[in-house]
């Protein structure tokens, strides 16, 4: 069974001693480090604890799930720092030649050096808890680990925090640069609007979080009172993942005031977002996780931009980065992708929200990365073409958008323009990507990670530091057993990164064609020197 990490109090700060030491290792951050250009120059090691602390039914959803503990391996080009030295913990070790992947790509930095400068621990456990619980239950490996970092300029980070990274924190006596788990019902999605209300930014019209079927029934009949010219709300669990713990409510033929018996046979009828759910397990989450209910916002021409946000030990909000996602299942609510910049109609107005927001969470005592979620409907106003934005999630974790970015900072070293936009690279080139977690096919299944080392050599797939263009690939351990691939094609256009995108697709249909496996199928034998 996979373990769900224990619920938390989303109004009260924790009072036990523990969540004392905590809150105390987390005030070093601020004597150490007070900005995000600090943690790339300085002399410091970093624990890198790649665990998907989430709820568990919601994770079951995520093909291959587990190796997003890879996902995180882009921090390794941290390492071009010389005086940088990384722990990066995972349940399985990596396959090494994904290692030797991320450490080949550092200009400048010998590769012996780079790799004498990180060290990879694993729990040599498959099971399905979350890699921090795992942790947890082997205090050898917290010894080891506390053992091989410098504990007066160490720190900690993490995809999203709870209490279990937080007592992991306390174990290891180093500070862990992330929100406290105490204030983690802000990246929830009732969380979110009321941020969004704090901050007069646009949102969808909706319902407070309830727990109960009859009071998500009722939530939902109001909603369509206040607005009677309604066709669909979202049904969302409170604490839903990418997308997956969304369903979609027809209401349809319903009248302006329909009755709480007309509600409930609609939830039987819901298109649900994940595979395989249905109303019957969707139903069982609520009571646990609770839900809401919001309007669906139509459009014929519709887009999900969504804004990167960074708030520093010292309290200051640094807006990083715009996206437009790429959004896949029944209804497009399921995060596949994304493009860097968002369209530039849009992408500053993203900048205003995501700077109102981020400095409310900053009020409240959030750390390090926030993105807020959105979405743009073209409409025509006064004869002219303008884009209505609409705020609907705030996540307080990394996410989907998290590492494609870093990996075009630290592979660039170049700067964000907020006057702009735009990424800039140090010799001033704009910079264009597009990036996924879900290139899925079932014939790259059974592709070992030396399979796609030979394709992108072959086929010269990879990043080019002299131009600062190409790809770079994660999620390489998925590839085999889930025919599933991450990647991130640069550009110097939005033209150029589709290009090199669609490069990759083609060079792993053809490299798993019937032609090809059949020449793989033949007997080997090395040819004759003479």
């Amino acid at each position: 069974m996979l373990m769900d990490f224990p619920t938390l109090d989303r109004t009260t700060p924790s009072t036990s001693a523990s969540a004392q030491r905590f809150r105390d290792l987390q005030t070093q951050l601020r004597d150490r480090w007070q900005s995000l250009d600090l943690f790339d120059t300085g002399d410091y090691d970093l624990v890198v604890i790649p665990s998907l602390t989430l709820d568990s039914h919601e994770l079951r959803k995520v093909s291959g799930v587990w190796h997003y503990e890879e996902r995180f391996l882009f921090l390794l080009l941290r390492l071009r720092n010389p005086r940088t030295r990384i722990v990066y913990i995972t349940s399985q070790p990596i396959h090494p030649s994904i290692i030797d992947y991320y450490l080949q790509l550092l200009p400048g930095i010998p590769f012996s050096h780079a790799r004498s400068r990180l060290l990879l621990f694993a729990t040599y456990d498959s099971s399905s808890r979350s890699l921090t619980q795992k942790i947890l239950d082997r205090p050898r490996l917290i010894e080891r680990i506390r053992r091989a970092v410098r504990p007066d300029c160490s720190y900690a980070t993490c995809f999203n925090a709870t209490v279990l990274e937080r007592e992991l924190s306390v174990q290891l006596g180093i500070p862990l640069l992330a929100t406290d788990p105490d204030l983690l019902y802000f990246g929830t999605k009732s969380g979110s609007r009321q941020i969004f209300e704090e901050c007069h930014v646009p949102h969808p019209d909706g319902s407070p979080l309830v727990h109960k079927i009859d009071a998500l029934a009722e939530a939902a009949r109001r909603l369509k009172h206040r607005n009677p010219e309604l066709t669909h709300c979202v049904v969302k669990l409170n604490e839903g993942f990418s997308g997956e713990g969304n369903a979609l409510l027809d209401l349809r033929k319903l009248s302006k005031n329909p009755s709480i018996a007309d509600i409930h046979r609609r939830f039987h009828a819901m298109r649900f977002q994940a595979k395989e759910e249905n109303w019957s397990t969707f139903k069982q989450r609520i009571p646990d996780l609770g839900a809401i209910v919001e309007a669906f916002i139509e459009g014929d021409t519709k887009r999900s931009p969504s804004v990167q946000g960074y708030i520093s030990p010292s309290g200051e909000v640094e807006i990083l980065s715009t996206h437009d996602q790429i959004l896949g299942g029944p209804d497009g609510q399921i995060f596949l992708g994304c493009e860097f910049p968002a369209h530039a109609s849009y992408r500053l107005q993203l900048q205003e929200y995501g700077q109102k927001i981020g400095e409310r969470l900053a009020k409240y005592g959030a750390l390090e990365r926030y993105g807020v979620d959105f979405v743009a409907v073209k409409r025509e106003e006064m004869g002219e073409e303008c884009w209505e934005v609409q705020a609907i999630e705030i996540n307080l974790r990394k996410g989907g958008t998290t590492h494609p970015f870093m990996t075009l900072k630290l592979l660039t070293k170049g700067q964000y323009d907020t006057s702009d936009g735009l990424f800039y690279s140090r010799q001033g080139q704009a910079k264009y990507y597009k990036a996924t977690d879900n290139l899925v096919a079932d014939r790259y299944r059974g592709l070992l990670p030396n399979d796609l080392m030979n394709t992108i050599a072959f086929n010269q797939l990879h990043f080019d530091t002299s131009t600062a263009t190409g790809t770079v690939f994660h999620l390489m351990g998925s590839l085999s057993e889930f025919g599933k691939l991450g990647l991130t094609s640069i550009g110097n256009s939005p033209e150029e990164a589709e290009l090199l995108y669609q490069q990759v697709v083609s060079s792993l249909d053809q490299e798993t064609s019937d032609d090809v496996a059949a020449r793989l199928a033949m007997p080997f034998s090395w040819p004759s020197m003479f």
